[in-house]
Parts: structure tokens; sequence; C-alpha cells
């Protein structure tokens, strides 16, 4: 049985966050397996909305709750534990008012075994109204439940990051801005703007980023003009300055070694008539790509294939243009998947870093002397990073890396780096290196 509209967002993004942090699913695939039959627009938002402010809040949460049961739940009530922590971050969130937020609970909760928990429900909601005050001080005196990170991500940025450490943190717990690529071959971004702001849309155009455009307000983006015909696509600002990197021209023979899900793939051909392969380990992942490239009506030579083992795919012709926008903790893009600080364990870096090792020494001898590749990652750690393309440049004394100081990035040694919120952006690393022979 489920919920009455009004609770089933609720009722939906508990699940969803159960999903991620018993069962260990990625919230997106997550939602898109619960919502799919859920039309309701501003349901779908609202579910969204409060599963990621669950994930970015989990670890006080979890602890109020624990202290507010008097008995644990039992394995088969887990439901109602994540039922709890989406209520305590409504009423801690203030939107609504306390009293709507309790009762849209206790009514959620009646879809779940005939009812019978919505008694404790009402009952601990109402404990922390009573409480609320000698609850968030202790949660101010915590950093992991202040900050809603795993310790071992706390202490891997601060290290890393001493002086900026709070506000990497910081700026993972915000809400992300809407940013949208503008494709230059269908209109001018000054065209793009003009169509956004007719239609009743606020938006604002960067410095330093040529083809983006930023909304000041969130918008379902297929009722974004020029959309659905490909005329705009959502990508992030750091993610549009690959493309600066490459120094793309028409003719180019061009990989993008892990292309999924498309979007720089996208970007590389709106901005230049170029032979592109588009690789990717995953095809069903691959799959996406064709859809992006669809939608912008142009195209790709799609492979399947390991980046770092191009035996089994390279054709034998080297590429003028190598991006390497490598697999990594994701670590610069927690605001916009709060899921990712769950999902990660510390043994991970150590395992992606070797990765893309592995990568960056396949494909470097794919490029033709001459010619650029760029290594990206959305990360903030500086093993990932500058670290990995020092390494890189001591065992490659043919590489020589291409500065872009009018980018957007702090200098790191080799390579610009964009902190969380830098310039309201995501997290990201980025760096060009040239063969010399």
């Amino acid at each position: 049985m489920r919920p009455k509209t009004g609770s089933q967002p609720r009722w939906l993004s508990a699940q969803a966050c159960q999903a991620v942090l018993d069962r260990g699913r990625a919230l997106d695939e997550a939602l898109a397996a619960l919502l799919s039959d859920f039309d309701d627009g501003r349901d779908r938002a609202l579910t969204r909305r409060l599963a990621h402010g669950v994930l970015r809040d989990w670890p006080a949460l979890d602890s109020m709750i624990r202290q507010l049961v008097e008995r644990p739940l039992g394995k088969g009530d887990r439901p109602i534990h994540f039922l709890l922590a989406v209520a305590l971050h409504e009423l801690r969130d203030g939107r609504e008012p306390d009293h709507a937020v309790v009762h849209v609970a206790v009514e959620a909760a009646g879809a779940f075994r005939g009812g019978r928990l919505r008694g404790l429900v009402n009952a601990v909601l109402r404990n922390f109204l009573r409480r609320r005050e000698v609850l968030e001080a202790s949660v101010a005196e915590d950093p992991v439940l202040a900050s809603g990170y795993p310790r071992w991500l706390i202490d891997r940025i601060t290290a890393d990051w001493p002086e900026q450490g709070e506000a990497i943190l910081a700026a993972g717990n915000a809400v992300p801005p809407l940013w949208l690529r503008v494709n230059r071959r269908r209109w001018s971004r000054d065209q793009a703007l003009a169509a956004l702001e007719a239609a009743g849309f606020v938006a604002r155009a960067p410095a330093h980023f040529t083809d983006a455009l930023v909304l000041e307000d969130r918008a379902r983006v297929s009722d974004l003009p020029g959309f659905a015909d490909g005329a705009l696509s959502v990508q992030d600002g750091a993610a549009q300055l690959v493309v600066e990197e490459l120094e793309l021209a028409d003719g180019l023979r061009v990989l993008d070694a892990c292309a999924a899900p498309g979007g720089k793939s996208a970007h590389m051909l709106e901005r230049a008539d170029i032979d592109l392969t588009a690789l990717d380990i995953d095809a069903d992942r691959l799959a996406r790509v064709e859809e992006n490239l669809q939608r912008i009506r142009l195209n790709a030579r799609l492979q399947t294939g390991n980046a770092a083992d191009p035996e089994a795919w390279w054709d034998g012709r080297r590429f003028d243009r190598i991006l390497v926008d490598a697999p990594c903790s994701a670590t610069g893009v927690i605001r916009r998947h709060p899921d990712i600080r769950w999902l990660r364990r510390a043994s991970d870096v150590e395992t992606l870093v070797a990765t893309q090792r592995a990568m960056l020494d396949a494909l470097w001898p794919l490029l033709e002397p001459g010619g650029i590749l760029v290594y990206a990652t959305c990360s903030v750690l500086v093993a990932e990073n500058a670290g990995q393309i020092q390494s890189f440049l001591e065992r490659h004394a043919d590489a020589r890396v291409i500065d872009h100081p009018e980018l957007p990035g702090r200098a790191v040694g080799p390579g610009r780096q964009l902190l969380p919120g830098d310039e309201d952006c995501d997290g990201f690393y980025c760096l060009a290196a040239r063969r010399l022979q």
C-alpha cells in the first residue's frame, strides 16, 4: 500500500535513502526506480530534495533518532528509521510548519505494516521538538555530526587543504546552481540568454566560461527553450573548461577515453568538426553517450573498451587530442551527489589512483607527437590530481605541461584546481600536456 499524496514523497525519499545507506545503491539509480511511475513533477522534485537533505545530514539525523527512540527498531522496521530521518530533516530545515511535518510523517507511516508504528513516529517527532535545543547542541560539538561527512573524508580533505578544508566541507553541503552549456552551433550565448529571459527564466552569463549560463532558480530542464533539440545542455561550468584545455581545431582526430555519460564529448563536437572516438568500458553507459549525441544531432564513433588496455580496441592510428576524464573519488561533486560520501571508502582512493595511472601510461603512446592530452577529475584529493600528474611527468620525459592562466582555478603545481564553490562551480582538476616526440 502506498501512502496518500503529500506523504508519498516522504515515503519514497525514505526508501531512496535506505537503498543508498543500507544497500549501497547510487541515489540517482534508486530514485529513478522509485519515481518511474510518479508523474507529478513537483512531488518528484520534493522527493529528490528530501533525499539529498537526509544524505547531507545523515550522521546528525541518525544520532538524534537513536537518542529519541527508547528501543532500537528491529531490522524489519528499518524503513521507519529512514522516514523519521526525513521528518527530522524537514523539522530542522524549517520550510514547513512543525505540525504539518509531524502530520504528514505519521500519515506516511500508515502505509507501513498496517500503520502500527504511527504512534511511535508521532511520539519521536514530538519528543524531538521538546528536546531540540539540547540535541542540536550535541550535534554542534561533534565534527562528523556537524559537517555530515565520514571521519576519513574529513581527515583526508583537511590534510590536503588545511586552510580551505572547512570551506570545502561547507560547500559540499550547499545546494548547487543549475549550469547550462550553450550549443554554439545553434545560437550564441546572448541569443540563448535572451530566449531564457523571454520564457521567464532569470539567468546570468558568468565571466571566463564562454559557453555557460547559470540559472538563478531551479527549473525543470525540459521546460527550457532549446533543451529538447540540443541547443542547451546541463553541464557544470568546471567541466566546460576541458574543451578550452584541449585547444580543438577542425579536422583533428580526438579520443574521449572515459566518455560516459557524454557531456564532454558533446561539448567537443559543438566546438569543432573533429573525428571523435567516444570510448567507455561500460556498454550500458555508452548508450547514454549516444542518447546525448542524438539530442544535439552530432555524431561520434562509439567504442566499448578499457582505456587501460588499448590493444583490445585501438586501430593503430594515433590521436591528435586525448581526454582522460578519469574515474575518481568524485569528492568535488558531493554537493550534487551527497550519496558519494557514504558510498566511497578510504581504501577506494588507492585503487582509483592505480587505475588513473594505468590509463595515463596506456594512452600516452597513442598520442601524436605535438598532440595534447588533457587529464581531468572531479576530485579535490591531491593524490588523484597534482600528485598523480607529478608522478606521470616523472615517468614521461617527453611530456610538457601547457598552462592556461587565463582559465579559472588555482595553480596547484602541475595543473589547475577548482575547489567546490569556486566561481560557483563544482570541484574539478584539469591539466593539459603536450607530447614532444
